[in-house]
């Protein structure tokens, strides 16, 4: 009770003091409410069959009688608007002090037996003519009741409300659809358990369950206020205060609607942030898991940023976001036929990208998650190699073995053109995926170059493309495509001699062409003066013995020595 009601109660109860104290019949009995006492007459309280009964066994009727009530419902508040009935005061009846008065004359026995028109009777009548014919009015009883149990519910005030906060809503939902707003802001100052046993009676004469969406969800917004949910951080709230969160999210997930997309899915990620935040129980986890499995193909990359809140030091929970993906996976395959959405697998990409910036995550659970997504989902390798070089870069240190591990995520034949000029040029990628990516990017120029050569497909393509201007510019391209097909023939067959001359380490002896120039064994053996990057090693030692003549887009073989550029 705040701190202006409390004065302003105190000051109505002391002017009804002075004017029982006016009255020429003087006090009799006194009764205690709590800390409050009320000095009254025993003749003006014969409506009341409780404080009746408690005078007349009063051993002493020439001495004060004292009564002390320490668990009156309401409080001295209650006591004093029911004892203004029984002095003739008139009472204002509305829904803010129908339940105290109602459960004051219950609990003071003020019934038709011991009065007629007592304030049970009225109260009464008034409930039923006015309070339950409204749903604004029945909700704010059934709030105030809430504090008034058990004596709300030995009268069934409780009960009835619920059943007419049932009935209205039910009647408003069949004439219209969109009225979920409107009443969802009512129920949402219930008590959950309140709350919890409206939807029980709602569902129960048939309310459409596909309405309770918009009214869980205002209420967990309200109920849940104050949760540090979308970033790590030490928690800020009392044990207290954490179960009693935790109560109301375990309660509103119970009654989370089973049909599929009954409530969006960024409200499912926020009960799941949510739950794993306050530690509520694996089953109340999992079931928000699997509703996120069923809807993923709607889901955004922020619906799947989970904070960890397990006490590692990585940023993102993807053990949740992996179990996630797996529910997806597991109601959407049937039987051996897959049919993954694209939409899925760029997804995934983003999300591992956005994973492999956190310096702690460990390359076991990068990983797993990887592999988890379908391959058949992903039209190019482009979002696998964006994550796979962010974790590269992020963790410069990993080695060589763990290196090839993580690139055998990747398949370098499905990268774009841009993709690939980017990991020809990528120092972190191992050698051998930069010698598959050339090649694959080889043999995409060559299928080019063959294809407009062929006059098949130029018969093919000339009605949908506008032929070139000049023959000139047709020639220039031609020759333009074929200079870097040049070019990366003779890079590639660069990384294949750099891993020869790597397997053959200290036995490699360099064998003399008759159709080249010679080369000293010192020149070639001996070290540089300060260490180079690897490829400039390479191409250093290349420019030096160069058995390779062009001949007109050809390459020339060296005796003695075959390498295979197909």
């Amino acid at each position: 009770m705040s701190a202006k009601r409390k004065e302003l109660l105190s000051l109505a109860m002391e002017r009804t003091s002075e004017w029982i104290s006016s009255q020429e019949i003087p006090s009799d009995i006194t009764v205690h409410i709590g800390d409050t006492s009320f000095s009254l007459h025993k003749i003006l309280l014969s409506k009341c069959g409780f404080i009746k009964k408690l005078t007349s066994e009063s051993s002493n009727d020439s001495n004060i009688s004292v009564i002390k009530i320490p668990d009156f419902p309401g409080g001295a508040e209650a006591f004093e608007l029911a004892i203004k009935s029984c002095y003739g005061i008139n009472l204002e009846m509305n829904a803010e002090n129908i339940a105290m008065l109602r459960c004051a004359a219950e609990y003071l026995d003020m019934t038709e037996e011991h009065s007629v028109a007592n304030l049970v009777e009225t109260t009464e009548v008034y409930l039923n003519e006015v309070i339950f014919k409204s749903l604004p009015s029945s909700v704010k009883v059934l709030q105030r009741s809430e504090a008034l149990v058990p004596m709300a519910e030995r009268v069934k005030l409780v009960s009835r409300c619920i059943d007419a906060i049932a009935y209205v809503t039910c009647q408003e939902s069949q004439n219209k659809d969109d009225v979920a707003d409107v009443w969802a802001e009512y129920l949402s100052v219930l008590r959950i358990d309140m709350f919890q046993r409206v939807l029980i009676a709602m569902m129960a004469r048939g309310f459409k369950q596909r309405t309770l969406g918009p009214v869980l969800m205002l209420y967990a917004q309200k109920a849940l206020r104050g949760l540090e949910i979308f970033g790590k951080g030490a928690k800020k709230m009392d044990v207290e205060q954490e179960q009693k969160k935790r109560v109301i999210l375990e309660t509103i997930v119970s009654l989370l609607p089973r049909g599929r997309n009954a409530v969006s899915v960024s409200f499912l990620s926020m009960l799941l942030r949510a739950a794993l935040y306050l530690e509520t129980t694996v089953a109340c986890r999992l079931d928000l898991e699997r509703r996120m499995g069923l809807q993923l193909r709607q889901a955004v990359l922020d619906d799947l940023l989970i904070p960890s809140f397990n006490g590692d030091n990585t940023m993102f929970d993807v053990d949740t976001v992996q179990r996630i993906l797996m529910n997806y996976l597991e109601f959407e395959v049937e039987g051996n036929t897959v049919d993954f959405a694209t939409d899925i697998g760029e997804l995934m990409e983003s999300y591992i990208a956005e994973v492999a910036s956190d310096r702690n995550i460990n390359l076991v659970k990068f990983m797993g998650l990887a592999e988890c997504i379908p391959e058949q989902s992903r039209i190019t390798d482009d979002g696998m190699y964006r994550a796979i070089d962010m974790y590269l870069k992020v963790h410069p240190y990993i080695s060589e073995v763990e290196k090839k591990k993580i690139c055998s995520l990747m398949n370098s034949q499905k990268l774009s053109q841009e993709a690939c000029a980017h990991a020809a040029q990528n120092k972190r990628l191992p050698v051998h995926i930069v010698a598959q990516v050339l090649h694959h990017e080889q043999q995409s120029l060559h299928q080019v170059l063959c294809d407009s050569d062929s006059p098949v497909a130029a018969t093919a393509i000339a009605p949908e493309s506008p032929p070139p201007p000049t023959l000139s510019s047709y020639n220039n391209e031609l020759s333009k495509l074929n200079r870097e097909n040049q070019d990366l023939k003779l890079e590639l067959l660069k990384v294949k001699m750099t891993l020869k001359e790597l397997e053959r380490e200290k036995d490699f002896e360099i064998k003399s062409c008759s159709d080249c120039s010679s080369v000293s064994t010192a020149s070639v053996v001996k070290s540089p003066l300060r260490r180079k990057s690897f490829r400039s090693s390479v191409s250093r030692k290349l420019g030096k013995l160069n058995p390779f003549g062009h001949i007109q887009g050809r390459t020339m073989t060296r005796k003695g020595r075959r390498h295979s550029i197909s």
